[in-house]
């Protein structure tokens, strides 16, 4: 199942909700599961952002209708956005790497194969 990572930023309204009741956004995630939908960690974080997900949804069409959702019962606007393994971008053609098992395989150019096949 892909991954993605969810950028969460409360809206004023948000803030106000999460204020009064700090379980808000812990809740509203809850409330917000889908079969096709499997929410890994959420976690409060400072700076830009106030809160970070990680989530393993089917499909893109099924992370869109969670997000939307999601956004909508935590007051936040969310930010979606797919997770590739570094692995993916490692790895040589056709061997395999350990935690590959999800994103997708990105081919090299040949001047990076080069630059790669030079070490």
């Amino acid at each position: 199942m892909p991954t993605y990572i969810q950028l969460l930023t409360l809206t004023d309204a948000g803030r106000i909700k999460a204020m009064e009741d700090p379980g808000s956004v812990s809740r509203a995630q809850a409330e917000s599961s889908a079969p096709d939908v499997k929410v890994m960690g959420l976690y409060g974080v400072l700076g830009e952002c106030d809160f970070v997900s990680i989530v393993d949804a089917e499909d893109n069409e099924a992370i869109a209708r969670y997000s939307l959702e999601l956004g909508a019962r935590a007051g936040a606007h969310v930010t979606t956005m797919p997770a590739i393994p570094i692995g993916r971008f490692t790895s040589r053609r056709g061997e395999d790497e350990p935690g590959e098992e999800t994103g997708v395989a990105l081919p090299l150019s040949q001047e990076l194969q080069k630059l790669e096949d030079s070490f």
